[in-house]
Order: C-alpha cells, then structure tokens, then sequence
C-alpha cells in the first residue's frame, strides 16, 4: 500500500510578518525563518517592525538622559508618555496589518521604514 502524502504547506510570508512584532527576540525569530522563505510580505513587516523598534530604543535613551536632571526631569519625562501611546497605536496598525496579511504601511514613518532599511529581507 502506498503511504499518502499531506500536501506541502505554503507559507505566504504572514508567519514571520506577525512574529516580527512581538518584541526584538520575535523580529530576529523572523529573520531567521525569512531567511530560510523570502517572501514579499515577511520583508515588508520586518522593515516596518524593526523602524518601530529602533524609534523606541532611541526614544527610551533619550528619556533617560532627562531622567537625571534634577526637579524638572520627571516632567519631562511625563510629556514622553504620549509619544509611547502614539508608538504602541502605530505597533499596533502594523500588527494588525501583519495578521491580516496585508503590505499596509505604518502611519508616518512607514515609508520611510521602506527606505531606511532597504537592506532587511
């Protein structure tokens, strides 16, 4: 009796787009896996993802050097807190693009993300 075979599983990209948003560890996970299957969609939401990312890091070590100045740093520090809400708003755009499938661009910096790391994926 000949063994039946499953038919092959085909991977649109949309794995590696929705990982490469849950956190750094998940982006470098989907890198990894895009790698092994490059796809439109998946180089897409890793650029998207790794723009969003950096903006944060960058954001965060600049609160930081505000957060040592005597008296008046915490209330600088408080004027970041909207900026993080409009950061986790534009996370979320793209998460929910990735889960969906769809190439939608980031509000404000998603063409830019384009750009900047042309060389992801």
């Amino acid at each position: 009796m000949a063994e039946q075979q499953t038919p092959a599983v085909t991977d649109d990209g949309k794995t590696v787009a929705i990982i490469s948003y849950l956190t750094i560890i998940g982006w470098v996970v989907a890198l990894m896996q895009h790698n092994n299957n490059k796809t439109v969609l998946g180089t897409f939401h890793l650029r998207q993802s790794i723009a969003l990312f950096v903006i944060a890091l960058a954001l965060w070590i600049v609160q930081m050097f505000f957060a040592f100045i005597p008296y008046i740093g915490w209330l600088i520090n408080m004027l970041f807190i909207p900026v993080y809400i409009g950061l986790f708003v534009l996370w979320l755009i793209g998460f929910i693009a990735a889960l969906n499938g769809q190439e939608k661009t980031v509000p404000v910096i998603g063409d830019k993300a384009q750009q900047w790391f042309h060389s992801v994926g």
